[in-house]
């Protein structure tokens, strides 16, 4: 009888042990979530509850899919099944950058680790997620002081380059116009002899108007030139990490955001940090042109084309270009913001060049506007290799 009472008292305490367990998860800021291995959710901290919106009551037995945009909402399950049955560990004890989806819809840049569970045949995995758009106040300022350290550091850079350049190109052009007075002034004197001096004198300013031409030309191959060690990436990754950096300011609370990456086509041949820059340029002027907008879903696609290329596709749902911009998009100081400089996609088409791809811009299905854009697919480069 006494092992009894004993064993009857163990019994008892158990819960109270898991409702102590629970209510001590609870004091982690960061939001913790467990799944079994079929993705239904059996426990939501607190912090869970004020990241996503939901209650604790209201997801556990639900599918842990209903916390992620697409295509990963889709894809979940398969990512769990794949794992018992290969072992082969992709995010489980190796953490990544990705995004997640809040109750009212919006998209939002996580930090999400993954831990894992055995108790006898079952498996567990707990989420550790933390919201990368919150930031707190001293981040903030450091932000806005680092913010503020980089544009000086470009002002700077670009009166240094300025002085540069007025440097190299006023003899040229000093020599040019010094051509032109001459030649004028011996034409109001035509002889044979003046003639024969004028013609010396345009030949010479045509050499100083290709030196000049040479001088920007070599500066722009230098500005392109870069970091041009290009590695095989894969697109999706790509796609997830530049996501979250452009919405890491919290700005796709409200946007409908997903993404059809063709797995067919996911290794390219690029700069992965420039090929991001250019993402995160695109998706950050899809979000400010659909401020105003009562819809707002951004798209992004990528599919293969021509054979060796892979064209990769940002739509959103705004009002579209106006014809005058959209005629000169990519060239320097033409903005499509008020307060805008104009060099976003500029910097974005030169990117894209120096990776021997194209840029455009068209209407999308959403009724806003679709910038596709090409890279060298890695698949197709090993298989010529």
């Amino acid at each position: 009888m006494a092992g009894g009472t004993d064993q009857n008292l163990e019994n008892a305490l158990v819960p109270e042990r898991i409702n102590n367990l629970h209510a001590l998860i609870d004091t982690v800021p960061d939001a913790m979530v467990v799944i079994d291995n079929k993705g239904a959710i059996i426990s939501f901290s607190k912090g869970a509850e004020k990241m996503f919106g939901y209650n604790e009551a209201e997801v556990v037995g639900e599918n842990v899919s209903m916390l992620m945009p697409s295509p990963d909402r889709e894809a979940h399950d398969g990512y769990i099944r794949h794992y018992l049955e290969t072992g082969e560990r992709r995010v489980i004890g190796i953490g990544r950058v990705t995004t997640a989806r809040r109750r009212d819809g919006g998209t939002f840049p996580i930090n999400l680790s993954v831990g894992e569970l055995i108790i006898g045949d079952d498996h567990l995995f707990t989420g550790f997620i933390r919201d990368m758009s919150e930031q707190r106040e001293t981040e903030r300022q450091l932000h806005i002081l680092q913010a503020e350290l980089a544009h000086v550091s470009r002002i700077t850079s670009m009166g240094t380059l300025a002085n540069s350049l007025a440097h190299e190109l006023n003899q040229p052009l000093t020599a040019v116009a010094n051509y032109v007075e001459a030649a004028k002034d011996l034409l109001d004197q035509p002889s044979a002899e003046n003639i024969a001096m004028v013609r010396e004198a345009l030949t010479e300013c045509a050499a100083e108007a290709i030196r000049a031409g040479k001088i920007i030309y070599r500066l722009r191959e230098f500005i392109m030139r870069g970091d041009t060690v290009r590695e095989i990436a894969s697109m999706s990754r790509l796609v997830k990490e530049a996501t979250a950096l452009a919405l890491v300011n919290g700005d796709g609370r409200d946007v409908d955001f997903s993404s059809r990456l063709d797995p067919s086509c996911d290794s390219v041949l690029v700069v992965p940090v420039q090929i991001q820059q250019v993402l995160v340029n695109l998706i950050r002027n899809a979000l400010e042109a659909m401020t105003d907008s009562r819809t707002k879903r951004i798209t992004i696609t990528s599919r293969p084309v021509d054979g060796s290329k892979v064209c990769v596709s940002v739509s959103d749902s705004g009002p579209g270009l106006e014809p005058h911009i959209a005629e000169r998009l990519f060239h320097p100081f033409i903005s499509t913001k008020a307060s805008g400089m104009g060099l976003g996609l500029s910097i974005c088409h030169t990117i894209i060049n120096a990776h021997g791809g194209k840029i455009g811009a068209e209407p999308s299905d959403m009724g806003g506007t679709t910038f596709n854009f090409t890279l060298s697919s890695a698949e197709v480069d090993e298989e010529d290799g």
